[in-house]
């Protein structure tokens, strides 16, 4: 194609206003945006376009976003898909992942939750078929392959679930992500204890990854607390410069 676009993306929505906004600033944030009202309007499109990520509302007025799901993929078609779901129900959550779908967004969700989402998944997509299994973070490494991590040369030994708290961190690198976000992709949907144990597993990952000393010196903190919303891990303003 000859535009600079990052991706193409259809959303999927109907209704008229959610469509028109999501399209509008997805196309403002640099994506070649394709829009459907339903169900089958969808298919189509999501066939003649192969676009790189689909967003794609749960209720539609034909024939709902698991079934659109389950028929792309037996087309072949194994674009990612960021469902859409009007209500946080867990069984909507489960079932979006059981036909194919990669993540999801609770309405009434935020433009920049979306657009935080989208990266998310092409930055996993794109990078399984750039066949680059290393994801970074300034001087912070995770290779996908054999889950070893390492910072500033020095190997890191976490935990199974420090592992995919770090991994989650990464994949939405300079984004802030609420405890109850951590709470669904950390622990997933069974987990009914206390949130409290977010902040715990935080500073379980503080000591290891922003613990690291280099030549007498602690190495710049990575993982930011933003009191009252989230966490996020964000390289140090002295490297941001790319």
């Amino acid at each position: 194609m000859a535009n600079n676009m990052e991706a193409t993306i259809v959303v999927v929505d109907d209704e008229p206003s959610i469509r028109e906004l999501l399209s509008a600033s997805l196309h403002f944030s640099g994506f070649e945006v394709k829009a459907a009202a339903s169900g089958s309007e969808a298919i189509d499109v999501i066939k003649e376009t192969n676009p790189d990520l689909i967003v794609l509302d749960v209720m539609l007025p034909d024939i709902d976003g698991f079934t659109v799901t389950r028929r792309i993929r037996r087309e072949g078609i194994d674009a990612p898909v960021l469902f859409l779901t009007a209500r946080d129900d867990t069984q909507d959550k489960v079932m979006g992942l059981t036909v194919g779908g990669d993540d999801y967004v609770t309405k009434p969700f935020s433009l920049e939750e979306v657009i935080a989402r989208i990266r998310a998944i092409l930055r996993r997509t794109k990078g399984e078929e750039e066949d680059d299994p290393i994801i970074r973070v300034a001087d912070l490494e995770i290779n996908e392959d054999s889950h070893d991590v390492s910072r500033a040369g020095q190997e890191i030994d976490l935990s199974p679930t420090e592992y995919k708290l770090l991994r989650y961190l990464m994949d939405n690198e300079g984004r802030v992500v609420s405890k109850a976000q951590i709470l669904d992709h950390v622990w997933q949907y069974d987990w009914g204890g206390d949130a409290a144990i977010v902040e715990s597993y935080i500073s379980y990952l503080r000591k290891k990854v922003d613990g690291i000393v280099v030549d007498g010196k602690k190495v710049e903190p990575l993982i930011q607390t933003k009191r009252g919303i989230g966490y996020m891990i964000r390289a140090p303003r002295g490297n941001s410069d790319k």
